[in-house]
């Protein structure tokens, strides 16, 4: 990062956790969705992880971590967190709920910590890469170092 570049909530957070990390950067003007943004930076699909914000019946906000090129089951989304239903937020409500833009959300950092449900095929993963807080930034980690940081558990996520 350039020393003019202002740190996002989410590197700040790991390290003051002390949680060792990398950092991608890419020139992003505006939303890229996470299939071109891997191919920008030549990452396998299967190593990147986005992050999805949904509500449930109960009116409380779920944040879940997939892979890139999956979709998330709704149903054994809901069951994860103990909910009847959960339905994913309005791309226009999501800085208010997160703090986070579309395209520069990460579990790390929100503007309050939500229950987070990071999909199993992360689990024995020697590391994945998500969203660093902002666009153009992707940061790389351990799964359990991501677990950790964001107090999550592990749940099958995927349809």
């Amino acid at each position: 990062m350039s020393k003019k570049e202002a740190k996002t909530n989410a590197i700040r957070i790991l390290e003051s956790m002390k949680i060792p990390f990398s950092q991608y950067t890419y020139t992003c003007e505006e939303f890229e969705d996470a299939l071109q943004v891997a191919d920008m930076l030549s990452l396998p699909y299967e190593k990147v992880y986005k992050t999805l914000v949904t509500e449930g019946k109960s009116r409380s906000y779920y944040v879940f971590v997939i892979p890139i090129a999956e979709e998330l089951d709704l149903k054994k989304a809901a069951k994860s967190v103990g909910e009847k239903s959960v339905e994913m937020i309005h791309v226009k409500d999501l800085f208010a709920i997160t703090g986070y833009i579309r395209g520069g959300c990460t579990a790390v950092g929100m503007k309050k910590q939500y229950v987070t449900r990071i999909d199993v095929s992360a689990k024995d993963m020697p590391s994945m890469i998500v969203s660093g807080g902002r666009l153009g930034l992707q940061i790389e980690l351990a799964p359990e170092d991501l677990r950790r940081a964001v107090r999550a558990e592990y749940a099958e996520l995927l349809r």
